[in-house]
């Protein structure tokens, strides 16, 4: 007997194609992760726990991460953190000013000059007398081998000239030049101290009225001492009280300088000297400040040393 064929009792099921991927909708707030290929996909969409605890497990790291950056009560800093903190730097320790900063750049090469009128003289005594006789004043050094910048005047006629030094060092100098139409003087120490520091020469070709400058030297005697203002005024002309002498293009300023003044530098907020102080104008006999003063320009005081014009 034929047998007749057997056949499922259920319809025959036809292969499904793999279908798009089906993302697996989270709780909210859990991060929605992509579909994975295959059987991977369908065994990730039975079984979505694992999925939450890795979720939250870098959730954990990311938090622990954060709070140890930033601990408990803090926060990143910002730019007015940054202001304030340096407010308060500045309040406790302040910043010198700029006029304290030229000082000290200058102050190394700046001496007190005597000239001494006779051989038992040494020049310690009469400090005020000896500068309102002119024989008192103030040098630059110019070059690191002794050679000083002072005005003639301090020492026109003087038996010998002795020089002391920022550092307290004290020698005898000797008169190498001279530029009498500049009232201007070259010495040259005989002996030096240790480390001796030229100063820094600057052109007065970008010198304007109203800038700031320093005028550093001993008046009467008293130094060294700093002074501030301005430049007042440039290419001026200063007759002595004499009448004997005219000299030109002079700086004019008005930081305070009296008799001792001579032969200092006139100094810019850099520390550079652009001027030698040779003069102030005194109407009356008592040959005081009145606020107006005059230098040599540094041109003319580098020619007189025999240095390059810059």
């Amino acid at each position: 007997m034929n047998k007749a064929p057997l056949h499922s009792r259920s319809p025959r099921r036809q292969p499904v194609p793999d279908a798009a991927p089906v993302p697996v909708v989270p709780p909210t707030g859990a991060p929605v992760l992509p579909a994975a290929p295959g059987r991977a996909r369908r065994w990730l969409a039975r079984r979505p726990g694992p999925l939450w605890a890795l979720a939250g497990a870098l959730l954990a790291v990311a938090a622990i991460l954060v709070v140890d950056r930033y601990p408990a009560g803090q926060r990143p800093l910002t730019q007015d953190d940054i202001d304030q903190a340096v407010r308060v730097s500045l309040e406790k320790e302040p910043l010198p000013s700029a006029a304290a900063r030229a000082y000290d750049a200058i102050l190394p090469s700046v001496v007190r000059v005597v000239g001494l009128m006779d051989e038992k003289d040494d020049g310690e005594d009469k400090a005020e007398q000896r500068a309102m006789e002119r024989s008192l004043g103030t040098g630059v050094v110019i070059v690191d081998n002794g050679t000083i910048l002072t005005n003639l005047h301090v020492v026109w006629g003087a038996k010998k000239v002795r020089v002391r030094f920022a550092n307290g060092h004290e020698s005898e100098a000797t008169m190498i030049g001279a530029q009498p139409e500049n009232d201007l003087a070259v010495l040259r120490a005989t002996s030096l101290p240790d480390d001796l520091e030229a100063a820094t020469m600057r052109s007065t070709a970008d010198l304007r009225p109203g800038d700031h400058v320093i005028a550093v030297g001993h008046p009467f005697g008293i130094g060294p001492s700093a002074s501030y203002g301005v430049v007042s005024g440039l290419k001026r002309e200063f007759r002595s009280a004499e009448g004997e002498k005219t000299l030109t293009n002079l700086i004019q300023f008005d930081a305070a300088a009296n008799p001792g003044n001579s032969g200092g530098p006139l100094v810019t907020m850099d520390g550079h000297v652009v001027g030698v102080v040779t003069a102030i104008l005194n109407p009356s006999e008592q040959r005081t400040f009145i606020g107006i003063g005059f230098a040599v320009p540094i041109e003319n005081a580098a020619s007189a040393a025999g240095m390059p014009p810059f």
